[in-house]
């Protein structure tokens, strides 16, 4: 049973130290080439440029310690949707203090629909970003607790072609390169672990999907200018295997405000996805 008297505890700072090499090391894992030398050398004109999803990494020990207090067992869970909220540009190096809590938990029946949120500051306390993710934990509903609110809808218009379209192809080994980020979950590098969760193979991370669409968004609707983006969010609807090409396409639905259609070869894999642009 979820510990739902830790629900709105807020836990930390987590202090997230980083490098150059650590931002290098995800944008690779997001795809990035050794061309796009603004995400991958740390000597370009300009200096490194830092992709907006990296707010995605160090809060992972932020909200494994929120399933701890909660008494959520990790294997019990499924990513359900991120968001993602800038407030200022991300250093290429240097400190992120973190705090996270679980704002609420919904019973689904047979699930629970754990919401977990982070704020993120710099050491000198100026805030950065702040995250958003509902979790699915298995097995952990019937309580006869609130269902939750219902969504609010986000599709994309069906009555003209998008305003931008990206297509690129992750790696075989784009998984294992991702997994050096710091999420470890065997189920993306172990056969067996795959087979046993339901996979003909290693499935790539949620959040690896969600990098390569950022990019995708940074570099069609923000002129290439990662300072450019002030939110993203997605639902995750279906995996991504490593070697599939990850399509993503905007419709620009109102100042500043895109919906989002990502796919592969096997069907829809984000739904319910946005994006919100300065637009400068």
């Amino acid at each position: 049973m979820i510990h739902l008297d830790a629900v709105g505890e807020v836990l930390g700072p987590f202090v997230h130290r980083y490098s150059w090499r650590d931002v290098v090391l995800y944008h690779l894992g997001i795809g990035a080439r050794a061309s796009d030398l603004e995400y991958v050398y740390e000597g370009v004109a300009g200096g490194l440029r830092v992709c907006p999803s990296f707010a995605v990494v160090p809060v992972l020990a932020p909200y494994m310690a929120v399933l701890r207090r909660l008494r959520v067992p990790v294997a019990s869970i499924l990513h359900g949707e991120q968001t993602i909220r800038l407030h200022g540009p991300l250093p290429p190096e240097g400190e992120f203090h973190t705090t996270a809590r679980a704002s609420a938990v919904y019973d689904k029946g047979k699930a629970a629909l754990l919401i977990a949120e982070s704020r993120t500051t710099d050491a000198s306390g100026a805030l950065l970003f702040e995250t958003r993710a509902a979790v699915l934990c298995r097995g952990m509903g019937g309580w006869g607790g609130d269902p939750g609110p219902r969504p609010e809808p986000r599709t994309v218009p069906g009555d003209r072609p998008p305003d931008f379209e990206a297509s690129e192809p992750t790696a075989e080994n784009q998984a294992a390169l991702y997994r050096l980020c710091g999420d470890t979950n065997p189920l993306h590098i172990d056969p067996a672990a795959a087979r046993a969760a339901g996979f003909p193979r290693p499935i790539l991370h949620g959040l690896c999907t969600f990098g390569f669409v950022c990019r995708a968004v940074v570099s069609r609707a923000c002129g290439g200018n990662p300072t450019r983006l002030r939110e993203m969010g997605v639902r995750f609807v279906a995996p991504v295997f490593p070697g599939q090409t990850i399509t993503t396409r905007g419709w620009r639905v109102g100042p500043g405000t895109y919906h989002l259609g990502v796919s592969t070869e096997s069907g829809e894999v984000l739904s319910n996805a946005y994006a919100r642009v300065d637009e400068g």
